[in-house]
């Protein structure tokens, strides 16, 4: 945790450094400003886009070793913010997002800087070319400042990975943010960024936006295009925008949506995008709003009618929000979906499609692993994907071809038709719920409770807005759900709400100093000391580096301490350290990681599961030292006592 927080903040002094001398303007403030706030500051000269990224390169050295959101910080942030500020000395500007800063989510394609999936089997890799969403922004003037941590490849909503580690909500640490996209969400509320961008299979930009207290929107299938995004499943994938505000939200969207020959989805698009859908941003929005409660989606079916219910404090919140809606002048009707938990069920493609779609990017790549399988065999992945990773992998070859394929394609269509009959007939414009039923979890707890199935299954496009708090002040988010490109009708509700109740609130962290995660360990220890070399490796790797450390396990309190100790000479040739546990193949995925910037020395705790500490005293756990050529070029050494 150290090592990581020098490595930010030296990024953070190296590229200030190179920046225009001064400090920023004592008249300007950036903190939770808007991208509008922040585009005539720097009209006004009162402040500059090299100044901003400054800004914001200060607050993730400041505050990200407690929330661990970003992976990677751009190199070249300032000279391109440099370039931008002349553009616009020369009374020239792109438009609103001109030298803004933003942060993405590490599953779209860079040309000029990694995209991993946060998975230590992609360190390191920077494709070809843009994704076409990074390419518009580029195009509309956006500064790029770096890359921020997700559930690994996005496969799960608490957004732990083996490269980036486990990410924090700021308003509960000891909490998940959710996920995939919880890096984004978290970069957004703690204005590491002036907004991020994140991508949706089943929750992944609403969940973590509704944790931390940001607007959210999963577009409608064909508005944005998927190319360039590390797949999940196709049908389901989309990206989008996360920001503090609904306004910000729009001009991401404005920025990013559009026909892309490389996805034939936006073909559905064309004559449907707005010139900017900024002129939907209207306070009196909720007065004409018909707005459709779905109460079967407020509680989970197995609990209704019991109090105290696990899903009543976020259900409280929600309901408080659609009363703020009616008065300021919202219609609220109830609405029933017959059979809705069925469908939901019958038409959900998840992990059916990620065996070829996930396997056909790592081909593509340069990566060291070509399909699922040797993503498995490898062990260059969370210990937490084993489980997804292998259902994936059991999909029968020809499942695409295969009746039931077909039989959840039809009943999306058959979902989709539903909700906008629905709709139609009740005469609402946009459908609202809960989020998710449930707070996040405790670390390393599973987040359940999610309502994203509705959006993601019917490619209609839905909205996370902040509603409020609950009792113990954590977040939660209401989401809006509208028809096929309505997104205009979402934004002017949500902005409208958003406007009127001001449930924004930022949190607030204290600096972390090096001392702050110091931990001790108590008596009835078992001592592991291993020498790693690539001898060990599974398969044997050449490497001319070893790595010595000493693990100290306290079987009351299940802390794994370590102490590592690595040559002078190797330090250069060595990207990370991670503890691995192995489960039914000789390689296992990461459980922690243990030095992303290793050094001479260092050392740290772990908290291990039952689980785990179990897998410990069988021999199951083993280090491995990654290098810098190659994560499949490594040193390991088994965990025995």
């Amino acid at each position: 945790m150290a090592s990581r927080r020098r490595f930010l903040k030296s990024a953070a002094v190296a590229l200030a450094a190179a920046s225009a001398p001064g400090r920023l303007s004592a008249a300007f403030d950036p903190l939770e400003k808007t991208i509008r706030e922040l585009q005539d500051a720097m009209r006004r000269k009162d402040i500059t886009s090299a100044e901003l990224v400054r800004f914001y390169l200060d607050r993730i050295a400041t505050y990200d070793a407690q929330t661990n959101a970003v992976l990677f910080v751009n190199p070249h942030a300032l000279d391109d913010a440099r370039a931008l500020d002349a553009e616009r000395s020369r009374g020239k500007t792109r438009g609103p997002l001109h030298g803004i800063p933003i942060l993405l989510k590490d599953n779209f394609d860079t040309k000029d800087m990694p995209t991993t999936g946060g998975a230590l089997a992609l360190q390191g890799i920077v494709p070809k070319e843009d994704a076409f969403q990074v390419k518009k922004l580029r195009d509309a003037g956006a500064i790029l400042l770096g890359k921020v941590n997700l559930h690994e490849l996005a496969l799960g909503l608490t957004t732990v990975s083996s490269l980036g580690g486990q990410t924090h909500d700021p308003y509960d640490l000891t909490r998940a943010p959710g996920g995939s996209s919880g890096g984004s969400a978290v970069a957004a509320t703690m204005n590491f960024a002036a907004a991020t961008l994140g991508t949706d299979t089943s929750g992944s930009i609403r969940i973590p936006s509704s944790h931390n207290n940001v607007v959210g929107l999963r577009p409608s299938l064909g508005l944005s295009s998927r190319a360039g995004i590390i797949p999940f499943g196709h049908t389901q994938d989309t990206g989008g925008p996360i920001a503090r505000t609904v306004e910000d939200v729009a001009i991401l969207l404005d920025a990013t949506v559009g026909d892309d020959p490389a996805d034939p989805s936006t073909a559905a698009s064309r004559g449907r995008i707005p010139r900017t859908y900024t002129t939907s941003l209207r306070r009196d929005a909720l007065k004409s709003a018909r707005i459709g409660v779905v109460w079967e989606l407020f509680r989970a079916a197995a609990s209704r009618g019991a109090s105290p219910d696990a899903d009543d404090e976020v259900a409280a919140v929600v309901q408080r929000g659609l009363e703020e809606m009616k008065q300021h002048g919202a219609t609220l009707v109830d609405v029933t979906i017959p059979d809705l938990a069925a469908q939901l069920q019958s038409s959900n493609l998840l992990t059916q499609e990620l065996k070829f779609y996930l396997g056909d990017y790592l081909k593509r790549s340069a990566a060291p692993v070509g399909s699922v399988e040797e993503l498995l065999a490898s062990g260059l992945h969370s210990a937490q994907l084993e489980g997804i990773l292998n259902i994936a992998n059991g999909t029968a070859d020809d499942y695409l071809t295969s009746d039931d394929y077909k039989s959840r394609l039809a009943a999306r269509e058959g979902l989709a038709g539903r909700v906008a009959g629905t709709m139609a007939g009740l005469r609402v414009d946009a459908l609202a719920y809960p989020v998710v039923r449930r707070i996040a979890p405790a670390i390393p707890g599973n987040q359940i409770g999610s309502n994203a199935g509705l959006s993601a299954q019917t490619g209609l496009p839905a909205i996370n807005v902040p509603a409020g708090f609950t009792a113990g002040g954590f977040p939660v988010g209401i989401e809006l759900l509208g028809r096929e490109f309505a997104e205009p009708t979402l934004i002017a509700i949500a902005y409208a709400f958003e406007q009127a109740t001001r449930h924004r609130r930022a949190p607030r962290l204290p600096v972390l100093r090096d001392h702050d995660n110091v931990s001790s360990i108590p008596g009835g220890l078992t001592t592991f000391e291993v020498t790693a070399s690539g001898a060990h490796v599974v398969p044997p790797s050449e490497v001319g580096f070893t790595a010595t450390a000493r693990f100290t396990f306290s079987n009351p309190s299940r802390e794994l301490r370590y102490e590592l100790t690595i040559p002078s000479a190797s330090l250069d040739q060595i990207a990370g350290v991670y503890l691995h546990r192995r489960t039914t193949r000789p390689n296992g995925g990461v459980l922690a990681i243990l030095a992303k910037r290793p050094m001479a020395r260092q050392s740290g705790v772990v908290v291990l599961s039952e689980q785990e500490a179990a897998d410990l005293k069988t021999g199951k756990l083993y280090l491995a030292v990654a290098s810098r050529k190659s994560p499949r070029l490594s040193a390991r050494a088994d965990l025995t006592p």
